[in-house]
């Protein structure tokens, strides 16, 4: 499997969002995720970093 959990950048400190995701979009002007359970979640943030080796999505809080 090739999913990858999604963490939240606050302060410094990486908090998890949702785990497995399948799908990523952006949506105006917040994230759309998807994972492979069917769990959805939108937040206003942007991507910081992706590393898909580690099955990481690293995102900062938006404006």
């Amino acid at each position: 499997m090739c999913e990858a959990n999604a963490y939240l950048v606050k302060e410094g400190k990486e908090e998890l969002i949702l785990e497995d995701i399948s799908i990523l979009r952006p949506e105006r002007d917040e994230l759309y995720l998807q994972n492979i359970f069917g769990e959805q979640k939108r937040i206003k943030a942007r991507i910081k970093e992706m590393n898909l080796i580690d099955h990481r999505i690293l995102l900062e809080e938006g404006s």
